[in-house]
């Protein structure tokens, strides 16, 4: 049975009160009247859909895309395929926002677990076996697999699903989320919340509603007091057998692969993807948008800002590869070992003046 979503959609509505909404004009012989029924991003916008640009990384995306139209800024107007409505604006994101705002008025009030009387709500379904610890809450719609265990204080929100033989540990929080079979998820886990998006301006900033998912495959383990934000538009995606350390931040859109070693302290910044068996150390982290081939490795407390190839090793902040760190470390310690006499004679010459 497909998933009923965690949010309401609302609409459809004409293309003209959406451009009126996300503050952008229509150009001249475009069919105002046109249906919209959705926000999507370019890679998957069809004809009845609204999407935008505002990174140029994504312009490859841009040519290929059938979205019925896009949110564009002026410099770009013209990559505009020629099927897609161009929706001018000078904040194609804000636009974003607002259009997601129109769609989704229900995402700035998230879906959580909201029972009665009972501490598990009359329309969840959890199958023979589950084992539910004094204390915890179980939202409607909520699913949960035989042989699950859910500890004491733990909070399970509407409609998420869980599947058989997980541990939900003690006072973690699962929302707007989709749960394999055996995954682990320790204390204080917090899973689902609101991605950090905002668009910024002079004027403040704008929330960016949050409308996708945490899909959580199987054999995962999630160490304590992590945290892993719901996509935006996509899913935030940690693929099977990864196992991810305590106290780690997965942000939003982030695709994590399969098998990944993810150690205590990281930070992954939103729309960032992992290929599968990557291995990020401790401490280290990553600028978003950009990729981490397969087998990869980045060491502890280093932080690429550009994609890394698959297989590589690299460390450092920017990290590099390895190789070429080690010899740029080599390199200062001889300089600063050559210095040193002349560092000391100008120390001893002040302290005898």
């Amino acid at each position: 049975m497909e998933h009923p979503g965690f949010f309401e959609r609302a609409g459809p509505f004409p293309l003209a009160e959406v451009a009126e909404a996300a503050g952008a004009e229509i150009p001249a012989g475009a069919d105002r009247a046109m249906r919209i029924e959705d926000v999507k991003p370019l890679s998957e916008a069809g004809s009845a859909n609204i999407s935008f640009i505002d990174n140029k990384k994504y312009l490859a995306q841009l040519d290929a895309t059938t979205a019925g139209a896009c949110l564009v800024s002026p410099a770009l107007e013209s990559r505009v395929p020629a099927g897609t409505v161009r929706l001018v604006t000078r904040q194609p994101y804000h636009g974003f926002a607002r259009a997601l705002a129109l769609f989704y008025p229900s995402a700035f009030h998230p879906m959580a677990a909201t029972p009665g009387a009972d501490a598990i709500d009359l329309s969840a379904r959890l199958e023979d076996g589950v084992l539910v610890e004094p204390g915890a809450v179980i939202g409607r719609e909520a699913q949960i697999g035989a042989g699950t265990r859910i500890a004491a204080g733990a909070v399970i929100g509407a409609r998420v699903t869980i599947g058989r033989n997980c541990y939900i540990g003690p006072l973690a929080t699962v929302t707007h989320a989709l749960v394999g079979d055996r995954v682990i998820i320790h204390s204080g886990v917090r899973i689902g919340q609101d991605g950090f998006g905002f668009a910024m301006g002079p004027g403040g900033h704008l929330k960016v509603p949050q409308i996708g998912r945490v899909v959580i495959q199987d054999d995962v383990e999630i160490g304590a007091n992590t945290t892993i934000d719901r996509g935006a538009l996509k899913d935030t995606m940690i693929g099977e057998g990864t196992k991810i350390d305590n106290l780690c931040q997965i942000g939003h859109n982030v695709v994590l692969g399969r098998h990944c070693v993810i150690v205590a302290m990281c930070g992954i910044s939103g729309s960032t993807e992992l290929g599968d068996f990557v291995v990020m150390g401790g401490q280290s982290g990553t600028v978003g948008h950009i990729k981490i081939g397969t087998g990869a490795q980045v060491g502890g407390a280093s932080h690429p800002n550009h994609d890394v190839p698959a297989g590589a090793r690299y460390f450092g902040t920017p990290a590099k590869p390895l190789r070429e760190a080690a010899r740029e470390q080599a390199l200062i310690k001889r300089l600063a070992a050559r210095d040193k006499g002349n560092y000391d004679d100008g120390a001893k010459g002040s302290s005898e003046s």
